[in-house]
């Protein structure tokens, strides 16, 4: 089994049933969830006028590959009825692979760690809350 950790995040409609959707979804999916942090508000990053997020952190473990790991969070995002409008958008669910295992990947479709998560307390403090090994990841 894989250690992953992965960030979710909404500001449209329901936002706690949005998180709570996401994570049973996860389950469904084959991903064994050991902990989820607390949900936490935020100001959007950028992006239009739009409403604050709920923001959480999970700490899992799968047995698949990091690919087919962002299929599965895509497809989730997809069922959930996310649709891609602008950049830093608003949306219905995002959910980000921060950490698989100790790797490091860069492909085109996909790059872990994940390249923005220093920049964003709102991913930080969750995962560290859950992760207290992870404190030397600082926000820049």
């Amino acid at each position: 089994m894989h250690t992953i950790f992965l960030a979710l995040g909404t500001n449209l409609g329901d936002r706690l049933a949005n998180i709570e959707n996401a994570i049973k979804s996860l389950k469904e999916k084959g991903v064994v969830i050991e902990i989820v942090s607390s949900i936490i508000e935020s100001a959007p990053d950028g992006g239009p006028h739009q409403d604050d997020y709920l923001n959480a952190v999970l700490k899992g473990n799968v047995s698949i590959s990091p690919k087919q790991l962002l299929d599965t969070v895509k497809q989730i995002e997809k069922e959930m009825g996310r649709k891609k409008t602008v950049i830093n958008g608003p949306r219905i669910i995002d959910i980000d692979i921060l950490l698989y295992d100790k790797i490091s990947l860069n492909t085109k479709d996909l790059i872990i760690p994940h390249p923005r998560m220093r920049q964003r307390n709102f991913v930080i403090s969750p995962l560290i809350e859950i992760e207290p090994a992870l404190k030397e990841i600082k926000p820049l």
